[in-house]
């Protein structure tokens, strides 16, 4: 399983990149936000990535952040969005635009993604806002801002939620811990205590 790249850009077409780690270049799909912002050839870069087999392929996808990995993994989930919609969706959307659609129920926001009708917008938008209600409206539950993305916020957010927290809980219970630490309280920090407010 390949989580993360680190290496130089090779180079970038429509819908890949090829990054060269030490002499070996991996293909790696991603959505044009992730593709424009690599920068150019020979720059270093590093994407988060998800690797994808089936029974006749086996595919990297990258991503530029840890929360649009996130939103990619929770747009999967979803009956009808394969990785090709996915990212369409991460295409035209940032995660922060994708946040405000699903906490406002927001279907024709979603729907200006290629290859996303009407009616898969809705059904995006409604299982989405179960399953990701609670980050997508922010800490207190309400239509506050969400954690910048790839911020400690929204990664402590992540990792709560990986161990099993309702994403309500975790979001609240992160938003605790940054409140008594401060704004500037590391990852390992904010993950530490928001486990030990969401045990009381």
């Amino acid at each position: 399983m390949i989580a993360k790249l680190r290496g130089l850009l090779d180079g970038v077409s429509a819908d890949h990149a090829v990054i060269d780690v030490n002499g070996v270049g991996y293909l790696v799909f991603a959505s044009t936000r992730t593709l424009s912002g690599l920068g150019g050839t020979g720059a270093e870069v590093v994407l988060h990535t998800v690797m994808q087999v089936s029974e006749d392929d086996i595919r990297l996808i990258g991503f530029a952040t840890g929360a649009e990995r996130d939103w990619f993994t929770l747009l999967r989930s979803v009956q009808g969005v394969g990785a090709k919609v996915a990212l369409a969706i991460l295409s035209a959307l940032s995660v922060d635009e994708l946040h405000r659609a699903v906490a406002a129920g927001d279907s024709a926001m979603i729907a200006r993604a290629n290859g996303v009708g009407p009616k898969l917008a809705q059904r995006i938008a409604h299982e989405l806002r179960d399953k990701a209600g609670g980050v997508a409206l922010g800490p207190g539950g309400g239509a506050g801002a969400p954690p910048a993305p790839g911020s400690a916020t929204a990664d402590a957010v992540s990792a709560l939620a990986n161990l099993g927290f309702r994403p309500g809980d975790a979001a609240a219970a992160v938003a605790r811990a940054e409140a008594e630490l401060g704004p500037g309280a590391t990852l390992d920090a904010l993950v530490r205590l928001a486990l030990k407010k969401a045990a009381r």
